[in-house]
């Protein structure tokens, strides 16, 4: 006899239940809440009309009354912030400490995080500065700071960031996720990255948890600032695993740093497409040895060599 619609949901929904059961991060959960994605989110848009009044949404009062308008979206900003941080912390926390320690941690968090929060906008502003220094293309400081994808990235980091120092659990990632999905920047809450920082077009960077990054340093679009594969896995965790770039240097498309030794000194130039996983002394240039490419005419078979010396892809 053949099985109803209703028979194959009842089974699959058997099935699954069955599944959820076995797998204890599901299970565990109990009643608790996870934190609720699409409010942080919210948060995220209104931190930015904050740190930019009068460029997104429609207040006029962002430019005839900035004080005010600030003040206004930050209290409204903490009554939802408080809350999510407090599921965050119950969530992972709740065998150590009781409801009342949480919501007391949660608000310790949350000043801190507010009294960072004009330092984070100055970071921006030099971080928008810096973007439109780097790009010929930049009409304005209004161009860079409505349109520009790498930008928003920064943006989103560098408030998640302010709440991973602090050890707050999903929020950081969920916001920073969210950029990645986004702009296709992934860059993660962890890293430590200085000012006057741009990323110019974006698509495809990663910057890795333990990455540090100094001042005035500019990426261009499919860089990864990333780890050495291996299998250790979570034994790794907290250990420093990505690689250090000093200051003023650039790094072009398509280029792979990767290492916790590996340390870029000041002043360098990261030519494309290189693959770097050993330190590289300051002001000096990664080259990426130029293929041999014959022309011929459009008939004849077309053959391409190319030529690298024997030590790698990559020459100082």
């Amino acid at each position: 006899m053949k099985e109803t619609m209703k028979d194959i949901i009842l089974n699959a929904s058997a099935d699954m239940t069955e599944s959820c059961h076995k797998t204890d991060f599901i299970v565990s959960r109990g009643e608790r809440c996870l934190p609720d994605r699409s409010c942080i989110i919210r948060i995220l848009k209104d931190l930015k009309r904050v740190m930019f009044p009068g460029y997104f949404g429609e207040e006029n009062i962002a430019l005839i009354s900035p004080q005010y308008f600030i003040g206004d979206r930050l209290i409204d900003i903490y009554g939802k912030l408080k809350p999510q941080v407090e599921i965050s912390l119950y969530y992972r926390d709740f065998e150590k400490y009781t409801q009342e320690e949480i919501s007391e941690r949660a608000e310790e968090v949350c000043e801190t995080f507010f009294k960072k929060l004009p330092y984070v906008q100055q970071m921006l502003l030099k971080d928008v500065q810096a973007g439109f220094d780097g790009d010929p293309a930049a009409k304005s400081r209004e161009d860079v700071v409505i349109s520009y994808p790498g930008l928003f990235a920064i943006f989103v980091y560098r408030i998640a960031h302010e709440l991973y120092v602090q050890d707050v659990p999903f929020l950081p990632r969920i916001m920073t996720e969210y950029a990645h999905s986004r702009t296709g920047i992934d860059i993660n809450s962890g890293a430590q990255i200085g000012e006057y920082f741009f990323i110019d077009h974006g698509t495809g960077v990663v910057i890795g948890e333990t990455t540090e990054i100094g001042n005035n340093v500019k990426l261009y679009q499919g860089v990864t600032l990333g780890a050495l594969s291996t299998r250790s896995g979570q034994k790794l965790k907290g250990k420093k695993r990505h690689p250090t770039i000093k200051d003023n240097v650039t790094v072009y498309s398509g280029a792979s740093i990767l290492g916790g030794e590996t340390e870029i000194g000041e002043g360098v130039i990261v030519a494309g497409g290189a693959f770097v996983t050993k330190s590289v002394p300051a002001h000096t240039k990664v080259i990426v040895k130029n293929p041999e490419i014959k022309i011929k005419d459009s008939d004849e078979k077309i053959e391409l060599q190319t030529t690298e010396n024997k030590e790698g892809i990559w020459e100082i």
